[in-house]
């Protein structure tokens, strides 16, 4: 045993680090709420130029964290990335694609002689931010409601639906979870900008629009939340044997006062503050009071759907399909030695963070995107 852990604990250990990385995932869509105020908030080309670059010197790190959070559930729980990525195609494209566009967007905007022009890449970008985070939001919300998968005694992988993924969307509780990224995205994005843009009116209208998406985003919080009190979630025995289990989720939270319950309500009050103060006073902070009000919920939802015994995957096509951190896990050896590559994560994060203040030295202002002075690279 590596440190003293057995596989169980090395499966949890793993689950947790996944559900860290997802969070900072919803921590960076700020790029992506940020690309949609392209369309919505700007009022000139010279705003857009400035919010394009502001997000342009963070978009790359969105993107990483989205390749490190799928390369870690394919090596720590393969056989979920093989059913979904292998059955759910259509919505995993559909996102693929919105990215592509994203990356393209950014390298071509600008660039002299570009035939769509640049007001097309800026709607890439708004198609990425709304579009493509609606899609990982409602890919999210299977991992409540299940997919329609079959795994036979011999590993092979079955999906009982025409859609392929994309019957996803037909359900109210995925379009939820949906809508909520999307309007928490844009918050994020709003407040960022706030913190990092130097243009007056535009800052006064993000701090608007930033309070407009909160109220926007609570309506289907509040859905949702409703839904979990009643709603049936996937537990398994100590024989593996599946089960159905009335309130699962909130019976989860409870169960975890401190990472569960504890995380959410705090998280979700940072993120309401957060807004509040940037809204009504003239703070330019608010990012850094919502982003990890973000981060924590991100965590709390990600932990009780996967820890305390409950299937992270249900199948609604086949009970005894659904996938568990027991049953979808790699070996303990390769778990093993995964965990001695993440002791250089916080070596990582360290890095990230210092590049991320020397970027955030000075706010983005007009200097930087019009005149003798410009660097709009973007």
């Amino acid at each position: 045993m590596i440190f003293g852990f057995d596989h169980l604990q090395l499966q949890q250990i793993w689950w947790i680090i996944i559900s860290l990385v997802g969070a900072l995932f919803i921590l960076m869509s700020f790029v992506q709420g940020g690309q949609t105020l392209l369309v919505t908030a700007a009022r000139s080309d010279l705003e857009r130029s400035l919010i394009v670059n502001s997000l342009g010197r963070k978009w790359e790190l969105t993107y990483t964290l989205l390749v490190l959070f799928g390369g870690a559930f394919f090596a720590a729980f393969p056989k979920f990335y093989a059913v979904s990525f292998s059955g759910a195609y259509w919505v995993w494209m559909l996102i693929l694609m919105t990215f592509v566009l994203q990356a393209i967007s950014y390298e071509f905007r600008k660039k002299p002689g570009n035939l769509l022009g640049t007001r097309t890449y800026e709607w890439f970008l708004f198609i990425n931010g709304s579009l493509g985070l609606f899609a990982i939001g409602a890919a999210v919300g299977t991992l409540f409601t299940g997919g329609n998968f079959h795994i036979s005694e011999s590993n092979l992988f079955t999906w009982g639906h025409p859609l392929r993924g994309l019957e996803a969307l037909l359900v109210p509780f995925n379009l939820a979870i949906g809508f909520l990224v999307v309007f928490l995205a844009r918050v994020l994005g709003s407040l960022y900008l706030v913190n990092n843009v130097s243009a007056p009116e535009l800052v006064e209208r993000l701090r608007k629009t930033a309070f407009n998406n909160l109220l926007a985003l609570l309506p289907f919080l509040l859905f949702i939340l409703y839904k979990w009190v009643g709603m049936t979630g996937y537990g398994y025995t100590e024989t593996q044997e599946i089960i159905l289990v009335k309130g699962k989720y909130i019976q989860n939270l409870l169960s975890m006062p401190v990472p569960g319950l504890g995380f959410l309500l705090v998280g979700l009050v940072l993120v309401v503050l957060g807004v509040i103060l940037t809204r009504f006073t003239e703070t330019a902070k608010g990012i850094w009071i919502s982003g990890p009000g973000a981060l924590l919920t991100g965590v709390a939802i990600f932990l009780i759907l996967g820890l305390n015994q409950t299937a992270f995957y249900p199948s609604r096509f086949d009970l005894q399909s659904s996938l568990t951190i027991e049953n979808a896990s790699s070996s303990f050896y390769t778990l093993s030695a995964m965990t001695l590559v993440a002791l250089a994560v916080p070596f990582i994060l360290a890095y990230v963070s210092y590049v991320w203040r020397l970027m955030n030295t000075e706010k983005i202002s007009v200097k930087d995107v019009d005149g003798k002075e410009s660097h709009d690279f973007y």
